[in-house]
């Protein structure tokens, strides 16, 4: 019984499932129709599928034949509209949807503006968006991006806008966002470049017995000696007590160091 609540479960989560009977997809219109393979009913009379609705209104498809089409352009959805694909078939028979991908949200943006204000907020203005996606921040530092935070994206093809607090490095910084679809594969924005004037961070303590004190409030990484990530956080004063002792590598501000915790 749990096997079978937890297979449920699994497949409500990638917006589309199956039962005996029926086969219903969720997901937003992308001006993509959907194809579907129809074999014939286990009885070998008419073929398996005998209805299909779309967001509640009977498809008028011809879907007695062994492929057919949905055509999804008839109700004058708009890029971004929800969709629920309903796909009723006999018992004994399955049919089979061959590109479901193309309800699943796409990353479409188009970056108009991206920029730093003097108060640490990152900025960017989007259009063509088709599907509500996480933006991802990141910022270049220690020789590598780093993941600063996330937004919501609003998913409309309108002009939409977005600020993400971060923590700006001293000197010049490099910023930018992301997007990460179905693919798998990440579409990034422009980078936003920023120069700050802030002094350059310090750290302000020696004896790595307690805590590392910096003299200001900065963005940090802590690693092992075997490159494992073992603390990291924002602020003018780190913990090190549940360290063991050994060596440690430390990156702050912009800069990379290393120290040996007593």
């Amino acid at each position: 019984m749990k096997k079978h609540i937890v297979l449920l479960l699994f497949l409500i989560l990638l917006g589309t499932w199956s039962f005996a009977g029926e086969i219903v997809i969720e997901g937003i219109f992308q001006g993509k129709n959907l194809y579907v393979m129809n074999p014939f009913a286990s009885s070998g009379v008419g073929f398996c599928v005998f209805e299909v609705t779309i967001n509640g209104k009977t498809s008028t498809d011809e879907i007695n034949s062994s492929a057919f089409e949905i055509d999804l352009s008839v109700y004058q959805f708009n890029l971004g509209d929800k969709v629920i694909v309903d796909i009723k078939h006999k018992d004994n028979c399955i049919p089979k949807v061959l590109n479901p991908e193309v309800l699943k949200p796409k990353s479409t943006y188009n970056v108009s503006t991206i920029k730093v204000s003097k108060e640490g907020n990152l900025t960017w203005s989007t259009t063509g968006e088709a599907g509500k996606l996480t933006f991802i921040g990141e910022q270049y530092r220690w020789n590598k991006w780093v993941r600063i935070g996330e937004i919501e994206g609003k998913g409309t093809p309108a002009s939409n806008s977005y600020s993400l607090k971060v923590t700006p490095h001293s000197g010049n910084n490099k910023f930018r966002v992301k997007q990460i679809d179905y693919t798998k594969k990440p579409r990034y924005s422009p980078e936003a470049k920023f120069k700050s004037m802030n002094p350059p961070i310090t750290v302000t303590s020696k004896k790595y017995e307690t805590e590392i004190t910096f003299s200001g409030e900065t963005m940090y990484e802590i690693y092992d000696y075997y490159g494992n990530l073992v603390l990291k956080g924002i602020g003018s004063k780190v913990a090190i007590t549940e360290l063991k002792k050994g060596n440690y590598f430390i990156n702050f501000d912009n800069t990379m160091d290393q120290f040996r915790k007593k």
